[in-house]
């Protein structure tokens, strides 16, 4: 019984995984000067933002893994990286 829940779940969760906003297509769409609203558009509600002597910077993914990072100043995005894609 528990396998069959494992296969029947297996759809679903290769689905989720190939949605996700975390890929190469969707980190050239990112441009300088673009504000967070327009690059949450792109990326969804980011994972992590902290802030630090006037910046923002924000995280999609795990910082330890794959992930995009941008760094906002006055809400538009100046520098922006990423690892794992």
């Amino acid at each position: 019984m528990k396998l069959k829940s494992i296969l029947l779940s297996l759809p679903v969760i290769l689905a989720l995984a190939a949605c996700s906003k975390l890929n190469k297509d969707n980190y050239e769409q990112l441009e300088v000067g673009m504000d967070q609203k327009k690059v949450e558009s792109i990326l969804g509600s980011a994972d992590n933002c902290s802030e630090n002597l006037g910046t923002l910077t924000c995280i999609w993914g795990d910082e330890d893994g794959k992930h995009i990072k941008v760094r906002f100043v006055a809400d538009a995005a100046i520098v922006f990286t990423n690892s794992g894609l």
